[in-house]
């Protein structure tokens, strides 16, 4: 029998397929539906910071009132929706379930909010992912300002609680792996790459902005495929997990030899249900199994940018090979 154990944030995993933060993994009954379908753990939606700062004057009461108030706070009625309802949900989850329950926090300043990350450690999280979702619009914020606003909030996270944090990241960046280990240094015990942004939209109708949800394919993978080749083995003992474009068992193979400890799915789910887990980890079991590979962490990284003969493949190479390799389609594009 191939083994698929695996390790994320330092938690141990049956398997590196992990259901990450959707409307699936909001209520318990659907992540009931995922560990049963083969989710080795949860990634629950993200709780806002616009969310959080509304009731940072509660969240101060709690935390000075002690671990002791929180059960009282959740079973009112009045929290059931927001914070304090997110908090009842991860409450019943980790006494529910017996994969790690990961919670989420999105934000993009510091301030009084991040301190509501104390209360989902209270709860019961196993880790916390940090979601940061900043577009900046300003002509004044340079890139380094905005790098720093990142790494400011990960060391007010880290300095809050002592479970493991993730950090989700954006593929907009100057320099993914500098900002990548700078991250790690300031707490980050794994990154979860890519945050996949939804853009608005202009409805020609009204010419209204509008939002529009697009779910994704597998051809998004090759943005995190890279990344995390590029990244395995330059963060330490730091985790990577693989997010956007995760729907098969031949794209769970493919982020496991770039250097994966795990693939994240989201849109595969929403699409297919919960059990199309149970067909992912099928598929990835014969794939081991037809290579004759016992477990997952023989896989693991063999075609990373530092295990391979030409590791300037997952770099400009790959560009000029392409375009070498169509000149009929370049051409007729040119024209």
């Amino acid at each position: 029998m191939v083994e698929l154990h695996t390790r994320y944030l330092g938690l141990e995993l049956r398997t590196p397929l992990v259901a990450s933060a959707s409307p699936l993994t909001g209520s318990l009954d659907d992540l009931r539906r995922l560990e049963a379908a083969g989710a080795a753990a949860v990634v629950l939606p993200s709780l806002f910071e616009e969310q959080l700062t509304l009731e940072a004057d509660q969240v101060g009461r709690l935390l000075e009132a002690g671990a002791d108030s929180l059960s009282a706070a959740v079973a009112l009625d009045a929290y059931n929706a927001g914070p304090y309802g997110y908090l009842a949900l991860v409450e019943k989850a980790t006494a529910t379930l017996e994969i790690p329950v990961i919670a989420s926090l999105n934000g993009v300043t510091r301030g009084a909010w991040v301190k509501h990350a104390t209360l989902l450690e209270q709860a019961g999280a196993d880790a916390v992912e940090l979601n940061i979702y900043f577009v900046s619009s300003s002509p004044g914020l340079s890139g380094s300002d905005v790098e720093q606003r990142y790494l400011d909030l990960v060391r007010a996270v880290r300095q809050t609680i002592w479970i493991p944090l993730a950090v989700k990241l954006s593929p907009y960046f100057s320099s993914v792996v500098n900002l990548s280990r700078q991250l790690v240094e300031a707490g980050a015990g794994g990154l979860v790459l890519f945050n996949r942004f939804y853009q608005p939209d202009l409805d020609l109708d009204t010419l209204e902005v509008t939002p529009r949800l697009v779910l994704s394919t597998s051809e998004e993978l090759r943005l995190p495929l890279r990344w995390i080749a590029i990244l395995h083995g330059h963060l330490g003992r730091a985790s990577l997990a693989a997010s956007t474009g995760v729907h098969t068992a031949e794209d769970a193979v493919k982020v496991l030899a770039a250097g994966a400890d795990v693939a994240m799915m989201t849109s595969a789910l929403l699409r297919n249900g919960p059990e199309h887990l149970t067909v992912v980890e099928a598929g990835l079991r014969d794939w081991l199994e037809g290579r004759g590979m016992p477990s997952v962490d023989v896989l693991r990284g063999v075609r990373s940018q530092r295990s391979i003969r030409d590791p300037a493949a997952w770099e400009r190479a790959n560009y000029i090979t392409m375009l070498a390799s169509y000149p009929d389609e370049v051409h007729t594009e040119a024209r």
